[in-house]
């Protein structure tokens, strides 16, 4: 089980290092585009909506790594109050209710693809990108989160069993910010 976890934590770093790299190449179109209107008064004609794209793309690609990291916004009123076990066990209903949401997160996103690939959707753009490519990374970024909130749900079951060796458990803290 504690392989299992951590195979999904590994996936979810890689998932956050190509959201990095996907900010990387929308931050080089952006500049692109600002230096060839600038220097040249002519424009890329691509960089609004390939930015977009990445922009889509790194976002579900970054969620779960921002979840395995606790960086999503949380609610901590009455978390605060919990402590010990019970504060464990709300956390893993918490885990399970995103978990179920991930469920249907992936299901709709992959409809959404699946439409593309189908109807072979492209875009309305000069370039005419076959949409289905960017939306694919939807429901897999959807997926890797779904597989982290799995991840976060059985680390809860292992602090309950105090059997936390080789695993990598954040804690919630009381102060501003993490």
């Amino acid at each position: 089980m504690k392989a299992f976890i951590n195979t999904i934590d590994r996936i979810s770093g890689f998932g956050g290092l190509l959201a990095g790299i996907m900010m990387v190449i929308a931050l080089v179109i952006g500049l692109a585009e600002i230096i060839t209107r600038s220097v040249f008064g002519k424009t890329l004609y691509i960089a609004d909506e390939y930015s977009g794209y990445l922009m889509a793309m790194l976002t579900f690609f970054g969620l779960a790594y921002t979840l395995r990291e606790r960086g999503h916004i949380r609610m901590m009123f009455l978390p605060h109050f919990l402590k010990g076990r019970r504060r464990v066990i709300f956390n893993m209903v918490c885990m399970f209710v995103g978990l179920l949401f991930c469920i249907g997160l992936v299901s709709f996103t992959g409809e959404f693809f699946w439409d593309s690939v189908v109807n072979q959707t492209q875009s309305m753009q000069i370039t005419e990108t076959y949409l289905a490519i960017p939306q694919a990374f939807l429901p897999v970024g959807s997926f890797f989160l779904l597989l982290q909130f799995l991840a976060e749900f059985l680390k809860g079951a292992a602090v309950l069993r105090q059997d936390t060796a080789g695993l990598r458990i954040l804690e919630e803290t009381d102060e501003l910010g993490r």
